[in-house]
């Protein structure tokens, strides 16, 4: 069955579910962007900034600059551009570059859920909606006649609303475990209690 074939018989729940379908698309893509470009850059960015900081605190800052475009590079900024700030002070810039890069690697994320829980009942009510129609034109006395013979087509093409949903929710519920594994596993630096970065800056302005 061709994507037009489908438009044509999946009926008025058919362009909701194509509207989630492309907002899931555009946010996977976007959250694929974000890791892809987190994940290969990390250790570099993580090992220029920690091996300056060792030797001079300013050349640290400005490798932390040229990397702001990375969340790791932007999260190590905000602290190290502090000019000889208190340790409270920096302990408290640390928390809020913490909390802002978390932030923006749980962006998206609101979007999947909302996909992922609408995308199955839009099918469902598409199917309830085919299946209501279908069944309204049949008569009591054309059970068993050839004049029944198109419901049963009927109820097959409002089945498609409902197996559309089901992929758009599935497909975004995969991707959107997939990058929840990410911010809760892959970033280390940003985690609160296990984070070595902050125990060697912490050290530094203590």
């Amino acid at each position: 069955m061709t994507l037009a074939e489908i438009l044509e018989k999946g009926g008025i729940a058919i362009w909701p579910l194509l509207f989630l379908s492309i907002l899931a698309l555009g946010t996977i893509i976007e959250r694929l962007w974000f890791w892809l470009r987190l994940l290969l850059k990390e250790e570099q960015v993580l090992n220029r900034i920690m091996e300056a900081a060792l030797q001079n605190w300013e050349v640290a800052e400005d490798i932390a600059r040229n990397y702001r475009s990375h969340p790791l590079g932007n999260f190590l900024y905000t602290p190290l551009h502090l000019k000889h700030p208190e340790p409270e002070v920096f302990h408290l810039a640390l928390e809020a570059a913490a909390d802002e890069e978390l932030a923006s690697m749980r962006r998206g994320d609101k979007v999947l859920e909302a996909v992922i829980a609408l995308s199955p009942l839009l099918g469902l009510l598409g199917t309830v909606l085919g299946l209501i129609k279908s069944l309204s034109s049949i008569q009591i006395g054309d059970l068993g006649s050839a004049s029944t013979a198109g419901v049963t087509l009927g109820i097959g093409e409002s089945l498609i609303s409902t197996a559309v949903g089901l992929v758009v929710a599935i497909t975004s519920l995969a991707f959107f475990r997939l990058v929840s594994g990410f911010s809760l596993q892959s970033s280390p630096g940003l985690s609160q209690g296990r984070n070595p970065i902050r125990s060697h800056l912490s050290s530094k302005v203590a």
